[in-house]
Parts: structure tokens; sequence; C-alpha cells
């Protein structure tokens, strides 16, 4: 059996696709493995935020393309870029273990993010980061920020903003951990869900591959990536919406805190439940449901969602 992994041409996507192939290629059926590098409209477009283009769906529709064309089997993503409901005809195979979750704030000099000076820039185009940052600082500007992660550096780099927030994974994954100033814990960012997952997308009725996939799934991860997307998806919320939710693991329990956010921080829901492993999904449910009740669909209708 041959396995070609539709992939964007980052450099990051590219370190997730080869990761996977390399799974795969130790496996006992030891598949032939190649790679499909393809071009998105969410790479191409970098001049407008990508609210206003369509959401992080943009980055992989080409992907879904070519395996519906047969030009790719599988193809593999950062989970947090998914949406939460897939597309008729494609299902999620596998996720790998849970890299680093966190946010990781990047600075311009030696100053973290509570010595920033008011009025002090930083890049970002994710809503629900901007809302987190501005919920605790009030007295700094927000800036969109796109691109990958070497150019979002160089930005950085070149003055155009005193910070910028970048997903630790990513950063690790490339080896440029050694430009992270401060992690954010999970009580002052949310990360997105399933933040620091990869997943491996394909057909949902090529079983000869789900079969084979299966082999790579991580079970801890899969029940948080559950529980996570299941915040979004009852929500209603995209990629950009400002909703963020993080689940962990203890023995048999499952912890899911989540957050819904004004685009301007100035409003912040937060719940958090508990339950059993078994209803990961269920336990999704209902903490977006408490978010309901306090009134979070009219908040998120008021971000323009």
């Amino acid at each position: 059996m041959e396995i070609r992994i539709a992939t964007r041409k980052s450099e990051l996507a590219l370190w997730q696709a080869r990761h996977v192939a390399e799974k795969l290629a130790a496996l006992p059926q030891a598949p032939k493995v190649s790679l499909v590098p393809l071009s998105t409209r969410g790479d191409e477009i970098l001049d407008k935020s990508l609210q206003k283009i369509g959401g992080k769906g943009l980055f992989i529709k080409e992907l879904e393309v070519a395996m519906q064309q047969g030009a790719a089997d599988i193809a593999v993503h950062s989970m947090k870029d998914v949406p939460a409901e897939m597309p008729a005809g494609f299902c999620i195979a596998a996720v790998l273990e849970r890299a680093n979750p966190s946010d990781a704030f990047v600075s311009g000099s030696d100053k973290g993010f509570a010595d920033l000076s008011p009025g002090s820039r930083i890049g970002s185009s994710s809503l629900r980061r901007q809302a987190q940052l501005m919920a605790c600082r009030s007295d700094i500007e927000v800036v969109p920020l796109r691109g990958n992660v070497n150019t979002r550096l160089r930005k950085l780099a070149e003055g155009e903003f005193d910070a910028i927030i970048l997903a630790s994974a990513g950063l690790e994954r490339l080896g440029l951990q050694e430009h992270i100033t401060e992690e954010f814990t999970p009580e002052k960012m949310l990360p997105a869900a399933a933040q620091g997952v990869v997943g491996i997308e394909c057909l949902a009725d090529r079983e000869d591959l789900l079969a084979v996939l299966s082999l790579l799934e991580d079970p801890e991860t899969k029940l948080t990536t559950v529980a996570e997307r299941a915040v979004a998806a009852t929500l209603d919320a995209n990629c950009q919406s400002p909703v963020a939710s993080f689940a962990v693991v203890d023995s048999n329990t499952l912890t899911i805190h989540a957050l819904v956010a004004s685009a301007d921080g100035s409003n912040v829901m937060r719940e958090s439940v508990s339950g059993n492993i078994a209803d990961a999904e269920e336990l999704g449910i209902n903490v977006a449901s408490r978010l309901l009740e306090q009134g979070a669909g009219a908040l998120l209708a008021g971000n323009g969602e």
C-alpha cells in the first residue's frame, strides 16, 4: 500500500507531514509513503484577516479536494485549524499524542507580558488570543499578524511589533523554542481546541486506510480532542471565534475548561465541567451549554460571528 500525504507547503506543515510519514513507515505494514505539497488560499492571501476571507478552513480545502480527486490519500493538519464540523464524506482518522498546548509570548526585548509598556503592539490574528490578552491588559494594542512562523518572527525582529503570540508546539517542532520569552498558563490564556495536536484526515469510506491510521491514534489525545471540539461545535463557533477549550485527563476523569469572550476582552465567560472519560463528547457539550445559558450566543453574535 502507498499512502500519499497532502500537506501545505509551510515549514511547519511539512514537518508535521514528515512526522506522520515516519510513524506510518515504522508500522508492521510498512506502507510506502510520499508527500503531496499543495498551496492553499489561506497561505496565498496574506493581506486580509482570516475572518474576512473565510476562516482557517481555507487552509485545508485544497487538501480535501486532492483526496476527493484521488491525488492524495490522507491530509495532515494542526487540529486547531480544522473546523469543528467535518465536511460530508471526510473524517479525522487519528490524532497523534498531544504536544505542548500552550500559547507562547515572544518578546522583541527582554520584557515579559506584564512588563510591557502601555500602548505596546502585540501581533496576533487570533480573536481568541486578542480577547484574552486584552482582558488582562486593556492598555495594549493587538495588531493583525499573518504568515508562517519564520515570517512572523522576522516581522518582530524588524520592529513591527513589541511582541507576538505563537503556539509553543509550532516553535518547538521547528527547533525555535529559544524565542519563547514566557508561556501562558491555561489560567492566563486558555488554548484553542486541540492546540498542539496533529490530526490525520481521510475519506470516511476508506476502510483500508482507517485500519492502518487507527494504529497511530493516541487514546488520551482522542478524548481531549473530542471534548474540546464539541465545545466549538455546540457554540457554532469557527476557528477564529473568541472561544477556547482545554481538557485534561486524570485517571478516569476528564475535566474541561471553556471560555467565550468579546473581541475586546471586556466580557469573558468561563465554565468548567468534570466527568467520566467515557463521556468526553457529552462533557464538551455540557460545558458549552452552560456558556450558552450565560449568554454566550449573544456575545458571539456581537463579535460578528
